[in-house]
């Protein structure tokens, strides 16, 4: 199990946690597996998210690993001006 932290308003729709666990073994698997979980992040997760793993931040890296032991955080996808 991945424990997943939920940045700011995504918490809304796990039904306020700030942490939940899924199984995942990579960027794809984790956004599939909250969108079942948790079928409120599935909108937000259609517009666009980024997963910081062990202090890096992806976007659309659908293979990149994500490990048991990793420190992972969903963050909706922001834009940089």
């Amino acid at each position: 199990m991945v424990a997943v932290t939920l940045w700011g308003s995504l918490r809304e729709f796990a039904d306020g946690q700030e942490v939940v666990e899924v199984e995942a073994s990579n960027f794809k698997q984790l956004l599939d597996e909250l969108g079942r979980l948790y079928p409120g992040l599935q909108p937000q997760i259609r517009r666009g998210v980024s997963l910081a793993i062990d202090g890096r931040v992806y976007r659309n890296s659908w293979f990149t690993e994500v490990r048991p032991d990793s420190e992972v955080v969903l963050m909706p996808y922001m834009k940089g001006g």
